[in-house]
């Protein structure tokens, strides 16, 4: 079967394998992933059928006989071990009615977990590696990717079932908006080689469309460039970042409006850190610039010139992460939120006449904004010291060429993955030396799939809820959501940091949190889903042009909102997205159809594993509602001082015992940023709790469920296994490493790790002695 590389679009250089946004990779065929059994012999094929049936039947007679001897005999070395330690001997008949559940489901089930597992590994010592070492090691990175996890095998079972319809007749479609998925796909596969035969030609119109770009012959004119006109062409035509951001976003601190939003952006590489710490960097460093020159010389321009003038470039883009704040400095909403008038954004960022570039923007819907209307500011002090940088560069015709080379290279980024095979090849480098990874041989469907899915999500969500979800999973879910939740306030009473009227407050916004399961439901009404995509033109032959009339329709729906009231009900993740999120401001849970399938959830699990599984993540969203950020929101999302100052005194001191905590962990001798990953941390120890307390408070007055066959564990203890082994994760050194540079979460095993170290209820299951690696002394508690 022959395959076209992967195409990196949107190139913001994030791990298209990290859990947090959603993944995705190459096929596997089916010889790789089942055992295959061989007769042997050729008599079977002779058989009658009765005699055939007669075998089968003594077979698994034999099969049951022999079970049956092993429990037996397991029964009774427990029972000689149980004397030997405890004194007190367990009867025959209490081991018998703890016999196995040895039905095809239980089987499976078992079989799965057995795999995964390492049982020579200590639980009690490494219970990540007890979990999961097995399935690291039956799961080898595919060819393409640096990361490879439970999220990922799903969003690859998620892409087959999207692709078979995608690949229908366009008449079998549902609605015009799955035809313009359809499309969309047909033009990512490229199936006429339009995309090759057109080579650079799309970029270098769009380069005069734009100003020009001194590195080509595309019209740039240094005498005739202005900052805010190109700023203007770029941001506000073809909805491309540079040097800040700007949206039309829910006013924190009124989340029943919408509000314009400014806030510093601008790097091309992940973090600050690439730039600024070069010693540690160089080989990427080395890498970004070999990447911008090749696509340069791709374009037009001699080796050397753009090479000199890339160098240029990350000079700029340098002085640019020098006055970038940190992300783990940002976490203080409160301290973020500066609302400013356009005429104070002026006074305070000079670099642009902000007027005449909302002004520029708003004419795309027909809106105005005056020099009155607000305008929340999150980081004014990076604003100030960009106004001094562009200062310095304008004074001089060759800072003017540096500053356009800027923004015109933020433009092509974004768009040389919808170009030739040269131009994504190009990036083969940069992303070797920053995963680990080249682009690999990823089938080029399944790109396509999950590119037409980030284009069209809820156009692909109809096919995808139609074709797999079912309403019970739906039931089941909000069940579990309330089951969650009570157990999760009901712990309130046991934090002796809380005061009685904070307490009450946080019991009142815990009951307020809304949930949305599954899907939205426009999508199920063809009329209203066509509505949502009537003025995105797509057509199956222009890729570039596509995505091009994304931007644009991208931005259009953006600024439509201003002025609007929130709609509390709006979806910002596909359904078929395995991945689930928490928005203070609407003080709403989402869970989306692609995450409520195994291993997450499955209605033929015991509720020990579903539990462990959907049900953490349930209480992850659920805890960020409350941790350091999402505290800081009251009932309705609304940002103020809600809590006793005296708790958020004593909950601060908690947290700083999470963030010391995480920020011990190493991985490649490289130390996590626990203040980085603190929100994370907090909802995962939290959601950890609620959810395990909500599993016993299920199970109180049921009967003991059987355990599974071969496995040597209660439920309780595989409640936890469950847990952790949502997480097994192999990856390249490399990406590990970027993961802890720019991701809000901890590295799966510390995801694990941390949260089980500090809850009591796990060490109790498993016999942990107190001062063993997985029940230290000291344990950090928050919620």
């Amino acid at each position: 079967m022959s395959v076209k590389m992967t195409r990196y679009k949107h190139a913001d250089f994030a791990d298209d394998d990290s859990v947090g946004s959603v993944q995705l990779t190459e096929g596997i065929s089916s010889s790789a992933t089942h055992i295959r059994y061989h007769t042997g012999s050729s008599m079977w094929k002779k058989r009658s059928m009765l005699e055939k049936a007669l075998l089968v039947l003594v077979g698994t007679l034999l099969f049951v006989v022999m079970v049956l001897a092993f429990l037996l005999s397991s029964a009774d070395r427990r029972i000689r071990e149980a004397k030997l330690v405890n004194h007190k001997p367990t009867t025959i008949p209490d081991e018998l009615s703890m016999m196995p559940c040895l039905n095809k489901s239980c089987i499976h089930i078992a079989n799965g977990i057995l795999e995964s597992m390492d049982p020579a590994v200590d639980p009690c010592e490494d219970f990540y590696s007890y979990a999961c070492d097995g399935w690291i090691r039956a799961n080898p990175i595919p060819e393409g990717k640096s990361t490879w996890n439970s999220f990922l095998k799903l969003e690859q079972k998620n892409q087959q079932i999207i692709k078979h319809v995608l690949e229908q007749p366009l008449d079998d479609l549902k609605s015009k908006a799955e035809q313009k998925a359809k499309l969309y796909y047909e033009s990512c596969l490229d199936l006429n080689d339009t995309v090759e035969n057109l080579g650079a030609k799309p970029m270098l119109e769009l380069l005069k469309n734009i100003g020009g770009w001194n590195i080509t012959d595309s019209g740039f004119n240094v005498n005739r460039w202005s900052l805010q006109n190109t700023l203007q062409i770029i941001q506000n035509q073809y909805n491309i970042g540079g040097l800040f951001s700007y949206a039309v976003g829910e006013d924190d601190k009124n989340s029943t409006r919408h509000v314009l939003q400014v806030d510093q952006s601008g790097l091309t590489l992940p973090t600050r850190e690439h730039y600024l710490n070069k010693t540690e960097h160089e080989k990427i460093l080395n890498a970004y610039l070999d990447y911008m020159t090749k696509v340069g010389e791709l374009l037009g321009g001699d080796p050397n010139s753009t090479r000199d003038q890339m160098s240029g470039v990350i000079e700029f883009e340098t002085k640019l992460a020098n006055i970038t704040i940190p992300n783990e400095l940002r976490r203080d909403e409160e301290t973020l939120y500066n609302l400013l008038s356009v005429a104070e954004l002026q006074d305070r960022a000079g670099f642009i006449n902000w007027q005449l570039f909302f002004d520029n923007a708003m004419r795309i819907v027909n809106k105005k904004i005056s020099s009155k209307d607000d305008v929340v500011v999150y980081a004014p002090e990076y604003l100030s010291n960009l106004t001094l940088l562009i200062e310095e560069y304008n004074k001089t015709a060759e800072g003017k060429i540096v500053l356009n080379n800027y923004l015109v290279w933020q433009t092509v980024r974004t768009f040389t993955g919808c170009l030739s095979k040269a131009f994504r090849d190009a990036y083969k480098g940069l992303r070797k030396a920053m995963m680990g990874s080249e682009s690999g041989e990823e089938a080029q469907w399944r790109y396509c799939v999950s590119d037409t899915t980030n284009v069209l999500g809820f156009a692909v969500g109809a096919i995808f809820v139609r074709e797999v979800f079912h309403g019970d999973s739906k039931v089941h879910a909000e069940t579990m959501i309330n089951d969650v939740r009570t157990a999760f306030k009901r712990n309130f009473k046991n934090l002796d940091w809380m005061d009685k009227e904070t307490r009450k407050a946080a019991e009142i916004k815990a009951d307020a949190i809304s949930d949305m399961i599954g899907y939205p439901d426009f999508i199920q009404d063809p009329k209203l889903l066509d509505e949502r995509y009537a003025i995105l033109e797509v057509r199956n032959d222009t890729y570039f042009e596509n995505n091009i009339n994304l931007n644009k329709y991208t931005l259009r729906k953006n600024l439509e909102k201003i002025n609007q009231p929130v709609k509390k009900t709006t979806w910002s993740m596909s359904p078929s997205t395995v991945n689930a999120y928490y928005t203070p401001t609407k003080n709403q849970m989402v869970f989306p159809a692609g995450i409520l399938q195994s291993p997450f959830y499955d209605p033929s699990f015991p509720s020990s594993l579903n539990f462990g599984g959907m049900g953490v993540v349930v209480g992850h969203e659920l805890t960020h509602g409350f941790d350091d950020q999402g505290r800081e929101f009251d009932k309705d999302g609304n940002l103020h001082q809600w809590w006793n100052n005296k708790t958020i005194e004593k909950f601060k001191a908690r947290t700083k015992c999470v963030a010391r905590q995480y920020s011990k962990y190493q991985l490649n001798g490289k130390n996590l940023n626990g203040n980085q990953t603190l929100g994370e941390n907090i909802a995962d120890n939290g959601g950890l709790k609620a959810a395990f307390h909500a599993y016993m408070d299920h199970m109180k007055g049921k009967p003991d469920p059987q355990m599974l066959p071969g496995l040597s564990l209660n439920h309780k203890q595989l409640f936890f296994v469950a847990f952790a082994q949502v997480w097994c994760t192999a990856v390249t050194k490399e990406s590990a490493s970027l993961q802890i540079e720019k991701d809000p979460h901890s590295p799966g095993r510390y995801r694990v790790i941390g949260s089980l170290t500090n809850l009591r209820e796990f060490s109790d299951e498993f016999k942990c002695k107190p001062g063993s690696p997985m029940n230290p002394k000291g344990k950090c508690e928050v919620w």
